[in-house]
């Protein structure tokens, strides 16, 4: 629809305002409802032709015969029926003119001549060009012109382009309309409108204002092109024949040739002159040195001693070698000699000789001057025996094992594994011949023995950690044999196989799940002949066993196949009779696991990592990272928070959890493998090592309560007393539960209780 000419009127008096009808707060309210309409129609109709949206952006206001503020402008309906007093003569003229059958209005123009006036080409919204904006075609007219007229130019058809409504209501209006995008404040000046810019033109502003080039891909950090490279081109620059000249002898080198010639004859030149041999130059150290003031830190230039009656050329006699004494002198070395010269006499001074040694005491004499120390400096006398840290006297630190006690034979063959039951009475050994032996501790008598495998060693034997029961659990190759001796009381007996016999009931209700795997233990009864002798029940893992641990409670134990690789721990449950297997993919291979001694923890061990899963969140907590070529054995400390790393390449390793996942101290004393570590659990700061070596290093390993107080370890004794067979020593350690006893298993096939 085309845009209609706005109409010129008066301002209106204050009696007309007074009579009309829309008061201020009215015409607010229909700003307000126009600007709903207005924002209602822009999201209905993206397609409406410039002229519609600036009719619509004004509501009607007031009637004809209300006057309106020289800011505001008539709405759209008015704009539509109105026109400009100026033009009202000349509508007249057109109006009365004839309308021929083309649609022509024949009107005279001022001259009086004929004038067509053809009527107005609405478009309508099916039009292609009716989503056009308004443009401005004034050209390069200063449009400060237009100021003092409502409109701002013309579009491309000749209307007016009306100048955007001003006044105090619009702006209230405007404050509570959202800001639209690309809107930026400013005024165009073509239109008069606001200046909208797009999101690139944006982008634009925003590279200039940062001192940016605003051309997209631009790379201001580009590698540098080259132009000139320094590779040598061999190729001939132009194709034109070689001159004649490059042929022909050069007349003017011939000349200076001649001439060089000319002066070789004369003697001017001389063609291979023999270098002059080079004089060496000679620096006097002292020739710059000017006297000064003698400093309380200056030290003088060392003196000669002055000349003794044997340096005379006429010496008394009693200063003159004897023969005996001139040939000892003569036959020791240089260095030996208490003097560099022999004292001579002579008749007179012209017949001394001249002395040998003239030249090398000058140069002694010059490196005395020049190496001399002409500063004081102060000198710190410390003792480096202060910068040790002072550790207490091990005879203060008692008591600790220190002598062999009883030693304890009848294996054949390395006793590979020892164990204390909780009562500190029976001591429990295995070794390579596949028994396993009950000692009494205090005589040394073996008082019970059970044989569990003729070609299979007994790798590792524990006893469960409740006085109440007296289980000894016992791995010989893949099988897991928990057993009851019978030198017990009957009631411990009693009670102790009930708990081992209880699980037959409880595996036998048990539904089996077709879909789980199969378990990693198999649970079933010895043969009669062990059974007779104590064993209750055997535990079949498929993989050798290398290692036992309990839980502190009982019911649990777990052991360790390092061959096993995803099957290496398996957990054994008692009171079901059921096996699992806590990990689906090991991380390395494992060598031994441990239980916390108050927490739901899993300490793994691998070849150079120890690892804490929490059992009740199922998590991995810590690694620690102990820095050993391949772990042995580790332990847990009675407060839960430290932990001894044993490990091949001789080194023991203790480890404070609460500090860092590095090793707090590494200790390095024994000259060859270490085999086991053990803390004692009895309330004795004290832990060992032993190793391959033959020896069992005992430790003073005092942890404080104290958070901020870092634990004492301080070496007490080396007991030595096993003897290293096929380059195995000490094989396995355990502490005495109560007393601060020592028991050690060797390759010598003996056990020894040391206190």
């Amino acid at each position: 629809m085309a845009g209609s000419i706005l109409k010129k009127r008066k301002a209106p008096s204050r009696e007309e305002l007074a009579e009309g009808s829309g008061s201020e707060d009215e015409i607010q309210s229909s700003l307000l409802n126009g600007a709903l309409a207005n924002s209602d129609s822009e999201d209905g109709s993206d397609d409406s032709s410039s002229e519609d949206e600036e009719a619509d952006e004004f509501p009607e206001i007031g009637s004809d015969e209300e006057g309106i503020d020289s800011d505001e402008v008539p709405s759209s309906d008015q704009e539509a029926g109105e026109k400009d007093e100026e033009d009202e003569d000349e509508d007249d003229g057109e109006e009365a003119g004839e309308v021929d059958e083309h649609g022509r209005k024949t009107v005279l123009d001022s001259a009086g001549n004929l004038r067509y006036i053809y009527p107005e080409i609405d478009t309508g919204y099916a039009s292609d060009d009716s989503d056009r904006e308004e443009v401005n075609t004034v050209g390069n007219i200063d449009l400060s012109l237009y100021e003092e007229y409502p409109h701002v130019g013309y579009d491309i058809n000749g209307k007016k382009i009306m100048r955007p409504a001003k006044g105090a209501a619009l702006d209230a209006l405007l404050d509570t309309i959202e800001v639209p995008k690309g809107w930026t404040g400013m005024v165009d000046k073509n239109t008069g409108g606001d200046l909208k810019l797009t999101r690139e033109e944006l982008e634009i502003l925003r590279k200039i204002q940062m001192d940016e080039v605003p051309v997209d891909g631009y790379d201001p950090y580009a590698p540098t092109i080259e132009y000139f490279t320094s590779k040598l081109e061999v190729m001939p620059l132009s194709a034109a024949p070689e001159p004649k000249r490059r042929f022909v002898p050069s007349k003017h080198e011939a000349k200076r040739v001649m001439k060089i010639v000319k002066a070789i004859r004369e003697g001017r030149i001389v063609p291979n002159k023999p270098k002059e041999p080079e004089k060496p130059a000679y620096y006097d150290i002292w020739a710059n040195e000017v006297p000064r003031e003698d400093h309380i830190m200056h030290i003088p230039a060392p003196k000669l001693p002055p000349p003794t009656h044997d340096e005379s050329y006429n010496p008394p006699e009693e200063y003159l070698p004897t023969p005996e004494e001139k040939k000892k002198w003569e036959e020791e070395d240089p260095e030996d000699r208490e003097k560099d010269y022999l004292p001579r006499k002579s008749k007179a001074l012209r017949l001394v000789p001249g002395y040998d040694r003239f030249i090398n005491e000058r140069f002694e004499r010059c490196l005395d001057l020049y190496l001399a120390p002409r500063v004081r400096r102060n000198k710190l006398n410390i003792d480096p025996e202060s910068l040790l840290p002072k550790l207490p006297s091990p005879q203060d630190l008692r008591p600790f094992p220190t002598t062999t006690a009883t030693v304890y034979r009848g294996h054949e063959g390395r006793v590979r594994t020892l164990n204390v039951d909780p009562t500190g009475v029976w001591l429990a050994t295995g070794g390579d011949d596949g028994t396993v032996r009950i000692w009494e501790i205090l005589t040394g008598r073996e008082v019970w023995k059970i044989k569990l495998a003729d070609k299979e060693a007994v790798n590792c034997i524990k006893w469960r950690p409740v006085k109440e029961s007296a289980i000894l659990a016992a791995a010989a190759g893949d099988d897991l044999y928990l057993m009851v001796p019978p030198i017990f009381d009957p009631e411990t007996e009693i009670e102790s196989r009930k708990i081992l016999e209880h699980g037959y009931g409880t595996a036998a209700n048990a539904t089996k799940d077709p879909t789980m795997k199969e378990p990693p233990g198999k649970w079933t009864k010895p043969i009669d002949k062990l059974t007779n002798q104590g064993a209750v029940v055997m535990v079949t893992v498929k993989i050798t066993i290398k290692h036992i641990a309990w839980h502190r409670r009982g019911d649990y134990v777990a052991t360790t196949s390092p061959e096993g690789q995803n099957r290496a721990v398996a957990i054994h449950q008692l009171s079901r009779h059921t096996s699992q297997s806590p990990f689906r993919k090991s991380k390395g291979i494992i060598q031994r696991v441990e239980f916390h001694p108050f927490r739901p923890i899993l300490f793994v061990a691998t070849q150079r990592y120890i690892r804490s899963y929490d059992l009740s969140k199922q998590e991995l907590m810590k690694t620690l990272q102990p820095g050993a070529r391949w772990i042995s054995s580790f332990d847990v400390h009675s407060g839960g928070d430290n932990i001894i790393v044993g490990a091949y390449d001789k080194r023991l390793l203790w480890h404070d959890l609460e500090l860092s996942t590095k090793p707090y101290r590494t200790l390095r004393y024994h000259e060859k493998a270490i085999r086991a570590v053990k803390y004692h659990q009895g309330g004795y700061p004290l832990f060992v090592s032993a190793s391959d070596d033959g020896t069992i290093q005992v430790f003073h390993g005092k942890v404080f309560a104290d958070m901020m107080e870092n634990p004492l370890i301080v070496p007490l004794k080396i007991l030595k007393g096993h003897k290293v067979t096929q380059a195995l020593g000490v094989l396995d350690v355990d502490w005495h539960p109560k007393e601060c006893w020592l028991f050690s298993a060797g390759a010598d096939g003996t056990a020894r209780l040391w206190n």
